[in-house]
């Protein structure tokens, strides 16, 4: 009886010791586990934000061009299961301030000129204006470069018919202009174009005789 006694007794003493044991691993698992469930919860978060920013700053193709003001760029890489995010926004500055007047005479003279032409076309236009505003031989002034006379004659023929004052600016217009103040030059330095199947032959045998021709895009050539 008393052995088996001592026995019962030295069994629930090691059952004791077993339960503590695994008590004790239960709270060590949990203690080294803890920061990665942690760390884990923080980047779903993380992950989550990014992605709203993502949706929210980056409409359809804009990232790829110019079209909004600001880009939201997202580094996502993954070492030792820890994801790595990062956020930049690159602004866009222009080269050219112009005030809203300036601005309206750019959008309409590139549309009277340029409006069947595709956006490169109509780039092309504002480039031509640009140059000129800032060459010496023309006026300092956009509406000065689109307005100006020549022995009486208008630079542009669209001001001259009337057209430059009945056009509808289009959104390819206005995005082609925004390309332009933003520094985006196609041109080679043209300072004229002219449309050769609508052109006058006098102005055509002038161009060809006293300026350089650099290409021709649609149905403008453009010199220089």
């Amino acid at each position: 009886m008393y052995r088996k006694a001592v026995g019962f007794l030295a069994m629930m003493g090691f059952l004791f010791w077993a339960c503590t044991c695994c008590i004790k691993g239960i709270n060590l698992v949990r203690l080294y586990t803890e920061p990665v469930m942690t760390l884990t919860i923080e980047l779903k978060e993380l992950d989550k934000k990014a992605k709203e920013r993502e949706e929210k700053w980056m409409p359809e193709e804009q990232l790829c061009e110019f079209g909004m003001r600001s880009i939201l760029g997202i580094v996502d890489s993954a070492i030792s299961e820890q994801r790595v995010i990062d956020f930049c926004i690159l602004e866009q500055k222009y080269m050219y301030e112009l005030p809203d007047e300036e601005l309206e005479v750019l959008l309409r003279i590139v549309e009277a000129e340029a409006g069947t032409e595709d956006e490169d076309g109509k780039l092309l236009v504002a480039n031509v204006v640009l140059n000129r505003l800032t060459d010496e031989q023309f006026p300092d002034s956009i509406a000065g470069v689109v307005f100006q006379k020549e022995n009486g004659v208008a630079q542009f023929s669209p001001v001259a018919d009337g057209a430059y004052y009945q056009v509808e600016i289009s959104e390819e217009t206005i995005h082609a202009v925004e390309r332009a103040l933003l520094g985006e030059d196609i041109s080679q330095g043209a300072l004229y174009f002219a449309a050769r199947k609508y052109a006058d032959n006098t102005k055509m045998k002038w161009f060809d005789e006293n300026l350089n021709y650099l290409f021709v895009h649609g149905g403008h050539e453009f010199f220089k």
